[in-house]
């Protein structure tokens, strides 16, 4: 495939869920009113579909060929995704979600609580409408996720926090949905179980890189990031940089960053980067960053070239341009 056909092809299947979401959405706001339509704005709301995205793609790799069998569990990845912002965003705070008010911004937080719930309803219907296998899977890594958002909330401004820690609470949170949501995928297309651990494996590889990727962005700023610069520092979440500069800063460098970190604003942000470029913080992540995604390409190398292989390529591709 050409370069432009991958694209057109990434964007028609973007497309197609889109479409289903907005289908769904307005369905059940007709039946639950409120709750389905304050609901609907954060699932709406624009966002790159990744998740859905992936489980189609990873369906496809592992022998799938009806593309309508993979839907509602594509679609369940984005529901119960956009119930854990919700639920971010109130925990941290956070006024704004993809460049627009958060929920609880906009209706308060109570009603922001039920929204949250009333998309991983919405999520766990969808997916449990196949075999046990594939509902255990979902099931097991939406624990996961809730365990791994306790740990990050204990380590807060923890400034022990190991790279053990924040990984653990990384492949918990943002990458153990990816592999999921791969790995559940590979089981509806009846893989071997040999298939399903590579895409699982590919999609956990892919996880890792992602969260990386918006630890970096997060600091330097991007507008793609529909939040403000810094938002992780100012809530005081433990990001791979901040615990990279803590370990590797001595003396006064590390009291002063220390200092920043426990007191930070905007007027401190030149000399976070400096500190962090001495530390050689940033240029660490961005290492972590090419490993893992070599380590998720090794996994589609298990697989014959096709076109669907091309794709999830290119979604490796994405991944790793966002921070270029």
């Amino acid at each position: 495939m050409e370069d432009n056909q991958v694209l057109d092809r990434f964007e028609e299947m973007r497309e197609l869920v889109n479409a289903n979401l907005e289908s769904i959405i307005e369905e059940q706001s007709s039946v639950f009113g409120e709750v389905a339509m304050v609901s609907g704005q954060i699932v709406l709301a624009g966002g790159k579909r990744i998740r859905p995205i992936l489980a189609m793609l990873a369906y496809q790799l592992a022998g799938g060929d009806d593309l309508e069998e993979i839907i509602p569990l594509a679609l369940s990845s984005e529901f119960i995704h956009s119930a854990s912002l919700i639920h971010d965003d109130i925990n941290d705070d956070s006024a704004t979600r993809r460049g627009q008010e958060a929920i609880h911004v906009k209706v308060g937080q109570a009603k922001a609580i039920i929204a949250g719930d009333w998309l991983f309803s919405q999520g766990f219907g969808l997916g449990a409408r196949y075999d046990e296998e594939v509902v255990e899977v979902v099931a097991h890594y939406c624990s996961i996720l809730a365990s791994a958002e306790f740990s990050q909330i204990d380590h807060v401004l923890d400034l022990s926090t190991s790279p053990e820690d924040y990984l653990e609470i990384v492949r918990g949170k943002t990458a153990g949905p990816f592999a999921a949501g791969c790995k559940g995928a590979a089981l509806v297309a009846n893989a071997s179980a040999e298939k399903c651990e590579y895409l699982f494996e590919f999609g956990m590889e892919l996880g890792i890189a992602f969260q990386l990727v918006d630890d970096l962005l997060d600091i330097r700023g991007d507008e793609r990031m529909g939040k403000p610069r810094g938002s992780d520092i100012y809530e005081g979440k433990m990001t791979l940089p901040i615990i990279h500069a803590l370990t590797i800063l001595h003396g006064p460098q590390r009291v002063r960053f220390s200092e920043i970190i426990r007191n930070f604003e905007d007027s401190l942000f030149d000399e976070l980067i400096s500190l962090l470029n001495f530390g050689g913080s940033l240029n660490y992540s961005e290492i972590l960053i090419r490993n893992h995604l070599e380590r998720a390409i090794s996994y589609l190398d298990h697989f014959e070239d096709c076109e669907t292989k091309q794709l999830l390529k290119h979604v490796v591709n994405m991944v790793e341009k966002r921070h270029s």
